[in-house]
């Protein structure tokens, strides 16, 4: 039985600037930052425990079909307007602001790095 997400990997275009976007701005924690060789081995964790691997990145980021920006991870929190407006004073750039949806409420965020991360409120169920 799958129990749970540990580590998601997510390609950036800099990761020094990646870095400081996940830490500075989302207040995740740096786990590990080394070179090997000309490569580079960059994971972050957030505090539930899950571990963002931030890998480089050639090019643009992918687009979901639809030429829509595509949204791998949903990120949860307990309080989405709360979260919202301390993200948003943090300098985070949001391209959703919380919005009520038949699936239900979330927003969304962009890294600065092509990528698109949705926030949603923990239900009872997580």
């Amino acid at each position: 039985m799958i129990t749970g997400a540990k580590t998601i990997r997510v390609g950036v275009a800099d990761q020094s600037k990646a870095k400081d976007f996940w830490t500075d701005k989302l207040g995740a924690e740096l786990v590990q930052d080394e070179s090997y060789g000309e490569n580079r081995w960059v994971e972050v964790r957030l505090p539930d425990g899950v571990v963002i691997v931030l890998e480089p990145r050639d090019g643009a980021a992918p687009e979901a079909p639809g030429g829509q920006p595509n949204t791998p991870v949903f990120l949860a929190c307990d309080d989405l307007d709360a979260t919202y407006r301390d993200l948003s004073s943090r300098g985070v750039e949001f391209v959703q602001e919380p919005v009520d949806l038949p699936f239900g409420r979330w927003s969304m965020f962009t890294d600065g790095q092509g990528n698109h991360f949705a926030l949603e409120p923990r239900s009872e169920e997580d």
